[in-house]
């Protein structure tokens, strides 16, 4: 129970009836035995009132700046005023306060959020820690994260799910390195509104003049950013200034205290609803042979029962059958619903594809432009090949040219050969199994990766798609003008490629090189069963430069689309390793 609740407790009806609060405590909690029929049963907690009236809306957001500006005081301060600390974490934070407190004899409020030992033995941040909280008129869910330059990471991590950030700054140091970092990484990840609290305006004796100083300089690196809402508080989180309730110590501040700003603020935010609806699969639901379900959080849009839908990247088609939650057939589904599709016909579905509403636009991509946040110590250079986990499609990918890293001091993007821990590039990036995409700013989910070594299973780097270079789509077959064009050379060319993969780089190096491995293998195993080399190489040859000819002959089909996966390709053209 929180710690204003001994103020609520019905003190003289306990002496009235000659009892102390503790046995009042013990009674209620027994309750009469129900010997008789009908017997009343105790609510253990009937007596509480509740703290707050019930909140109107929900506030994510994240504390942000460099180490030692005090995020983690003043979401404890935050705490402590909304009345959302309980007695025995009020008794804790006391002992704790004076056994690792950085504070002097005063309570340490940082304390109610740094729980790892490390974190208390360093006097740092370490880890993300979310809190909630609730006021007369908001609830709130906030993500502590750290300041320090090692854990930017799990900055990153805090600032992907919140919708507005409070940056703070020390008003004693000013504009640091780390604020810039932490400002650019929060405008990257999509935050619009931002709250600058400029913090220990204690130390500096409340000055106005330190207070528009710091404003300014914020402002004067603004334009770099993409915040759409920017305020400004002065506070003190060790004493409470500014927090909850007006101080005297700002008669020269007009603006709201930082509660009041939270509980006003409306963030813009990505308007997912309105894009058409779109269901990246996670998991294919089969408990039993009469049901097939799709299970997934749907990433914008609605969907209903009877509505026509797409499985992508395969193109099978279907109608809605059912849509379920958790317990139940619903009518509907919305953004961020948690369910279960169940269709017409049976499609091929797994793990990866998408699910979305026939004449969709969207596709499948094999190149994607991107900005990324490198997170490991050593260095990330172009050509490195990793595991790419875009939504719930897990594929290769290979870093294909490094076109840039951002210079966090001035923002400007500046040529660079690798990336060091913790900068943030502009990377091209090939995927081997193209996922379904956008961009980040059309949609978080199906916009948003990581990258993941292959050898160590160790996340190397999160990222942000910000163009779609190459969609994997079939390429446009060649018309009669177009081929009579040709040279004899390219003509030869494209008959032995194909028109997808004669107009793709990638592919043609590709299919030739693994028809020359095949046929290589071809001549090995004619020496293994007794020809002559030169009988054999003869064979292998000729399986190199007339298998087009035979894939023909066999009615493979020769413009089929281009696969997007192996599970797609089947034997034949694309058979060849593509």
């Amino acid at each position: 129970m929180a710690h204003a609740l001994k103020e609520r407790l019905p003190d003289e009806a306990d002496t009235a009836q000659g009892s102390t609060p503790a046995a009042l405590e013990d009674e209620t909690y027994a309750g009469p035995a129900p010997d008789a029929a009908g017997a009343a049963v105790v609510n253990p907690q009937g007596f509480i009132t509740p703290l707050v009236a019930p909140a109107g809306s929900l506030l994510r957001f994240i504390t942000c700046g460099s180490v030692d500006d005090g995020k983690s005081t003043l979401i404890g301060r935050l705490l402590y005023e909304t009345n959302a600390v309980f007695d025995d974490q009020m008794e804790a934070l006391e002992k704790d306060s004076k056994k690792f407190g950085t504070t002097g004899g005063d309570l340490d409020f940082a304390l109610l959020v740094d729980g790892l030992s490390a974190e208390r033995e360093q006097g740092i941040t370490i880890d993300v820690a979310y809190r909630y909280f609730s006021s007369e008129n908001r609830a709130f869910i906030i993500a502590d994260t750290p300041g320090h330059e090692q854990y930017t990471r799990n900055m990153a991590t805090g600032a992907s799910q919140a919708e507005l950030a409070v940056i703070l700054v020390d008003a004693r140091k000013g504009i640091l390195p780390q604020t810039r970092r932490h400002s650019f990484i929060t405008s990257l990840v999509g935050i619009k509104s931002v709250v600058i609290a400029i913090n220990k305006m204690d130390l500096v004796d409340f000055a106005e003049e330190r207070f528009d100083a710091i404003k300014r300089d914020y402002e004067a690196i603004l334009p770099q950013l993409g915040f759409t809402d920017v305020s400004y508080v002065p506070l003190s989180a060790k004493n409470g200034d500014n927090i909850v309730k007006r101080s005297p110590n700002t008669p020269w501040y007009q603006g709201e205290t930082l509660l009041q700003r939270l509980e006003t603020a409306d963030p813009e935010t990505f308007e997912a609803a309105d894009l058409p609806f779109r269901l990246p699969v996670q998991w294919v639901n089969r408990p039993n042979l009469d049901f097939r379900g799709f299970c997934g959080t749907v990433a914008s849009g609605t969907v209903k029962a009877g509505d026509r839908i797409v499985s992508l990247p395969s193109g099978q088609k279907s109608t809605v059958k059912a849509v379920w939650n958790a317990d139940a057939v619903v009518d509907d589904a919305q953004t961020g619903d948690s369910i279960t599709l169940t269709l017409n016909d049976e499609i091929d579905a797994s793990r990866g594809d998408v699910i979305v509403r026939d004449g969709d636009d969207i596709q499948a991509v094999k190149t994607v432009e991107a900005d990324i946040l490198w997170m490991v110590d050593r260095p990330m250079v172009a050509g490195g090949r990793l595991i790419a986990k875009l939504g719930s499609h897990q594929t290769p990918a290979t870093l294909r040219a490094l076109n840039g890293s951002v210079d966090i001091h001035s923002y400007q993007v500046k040529p660079a050969n690798a990336l060091l821990m913790n900068e943030i590039g502009k990377v091209t990036i090939a995927l081997d199994r193209p996922p379904v995409a956008t961009t980040y700013a059309e949609n978080r989910e199906l916009g948003a990766f990581i990258l993941i070594d292959q050898l160590t299973n160790e996340t190397v780097a999160l990222g942000i798609v910000t163009k779609l270079s190459q969609p994997a789509q079939p390429q446009a077959s060649l018309t009669s003008g177009e081929t009579a064009s040709l040279s004899g050379f390219q003509k030869l060319k494209a008959k032995w490629l194909g028109a997808e993969a004669s107009a793709d780089p990638d592919i043609a190096v590709s299919l030739t090189r693994n028809r020359f491995v095949m046929s290589g293998l071809l001549i090995v195993l004619g020496v293994f069963f007794g020809l002559s080399v030169f009988t054999a190489t003869i064979i292998g040859a000729i399986d190199f430069l007339f298998r087009p000819i035979l894939y023909e002959l066999l009615g493979d089909g020769r413009e089929k689309p281009v696969a997007t996966s192996r599970a797609e390709s089947g034997p034949g053209y694309y058979g060849d390793g593509i």
